[in-house]
């Protein structure tokens, strides 16, 4: 079944030339069926890169979905334009009355402030407190994980000595898990982040079960109330050419950064990185939304 998006919004041609199955609000009005709403807060500063990489692993399932857009009223975004924003996207006043069969809340290069100062940390907090009662299943990614386990479990993170950048091998811990069915039991994902969480802190938290580890990255997929809350570490949504795009960007502005490890072939930066993580991207999402979402939420929502 597709996915549902904007006439104009940008992503749109990008999903229609990978054969994404998507329609625009007419052809979904005709369809006798009740399609997943799914709330998107998108905090990345290149908006459109992360819609048309959710928006990619969202359409790929049987289920019909519509989708909408969140920004933040506390924080105006420097890297998309005000016009994008105003046409696709709402502020949590417009839809805090309604509720949502999914969430996803992506991550933000805000990581080497502490949680309280950043601009809009009140306004997420807020949006997070809501989640409990008027979302399914909320997928929390990167920062967003951080950010989640520090609100509702009291879980810190903590600075890396240098950024965790780089394509890294995961195990399953838990595999009757039904968000990891499917799932090789040792697979590959993204990680680009300056921070950490504790992995024994998360072992002791009674409320949390951690899904999915990996020796050189730490916790990765991390699961509460029985999928209600799912925090992922890195980005299993990335595509192939962003770790080394955000590399080259961070050379630019003269950083130290290291280079992105076991991602460039033979690990020279002028080779095409591979995407070797492709096929277990599609599986989470699309276990999530068939298991946590679709088959959880209220036909109708009272």
């Amino acid at each position: 079944m597709p996915i549902k998006i904007p006439q104009l919004l940008p992503a749109r041609e990008i999903l229609e030339k990978e054969k994404i199955f998507i329609m625009d609000e007419d052809r979904a009005a005709s369809q006798d069926i009740r399609p997943l709403n799914i709330l998107i807060l998108n905090l990345m500063p290149e908006k459109e890169k992360t819609e048309a990489q959710l928006l990619r692993l969202l359409g790929n399932t049987s289920l019909q979905v519509n989708v909408s857009f969140l920004k933040t009223t506390t924080y105006k975004s420097k890297n998309t334009s005000q016009y994008h924003l105003e046409q696709f996207y709402q502020e949590f006043a417009e839809i805090k009355d309604k509720k949502f069969d999914g969430m996803i809340i992506t991550g933000a290069p805000v990581e080497h402030l502490r949680f309280e100062e950043v601009i809009y940390w009140e306004e997420l907090t807020e949006i997070m407190e809501w989640t409990k009662s008027n979302v399914t299943s909320t997928l929390h990614i990167c920062w967003g994980s951080q950010a989640a386990l520090y609100y509702h479990f009291g879980i810190g993170k903590y600075p890396l000595s240098q950024k965790r950048s780089g394509v890294y091998s995961h195990t399953v811990i838990e595999p009757e898990e039904k968000l990891l069915r499917g799932f090789d039991d040792v697979y590959l994902a993204p990680h680009s982040r300056h921070t950490d969480v504790d992995i024994e802190e998360i072992n002791r938290c009674s409320a949390l079960t951690l899904l999915s580890a990996s020796e050189e990255a730490g916790p990765f997929i991390i699961s509460a109330e029985n999928g209600k809350q799912i925090m992922i570490t890195g980005h299993l949504e990335y595509d192939s050419s962003t770790l080394a795009e955000e590399f080259e960007r961070d050379i630019q502005k003269g950083m130290e950064i290291p280079m992105p490890e076991h991602y460039f072939p033979n690990d020279n930066p002028k080779n095409v990185p591979l995407n070797r993580w492709r096929s277990h991207a599609h599986l989470l999402f699309s276990n999530w939304l068939n298991y946590y979402v679709y088959q959880q939420t209220p036909y109708e929502w009272r």
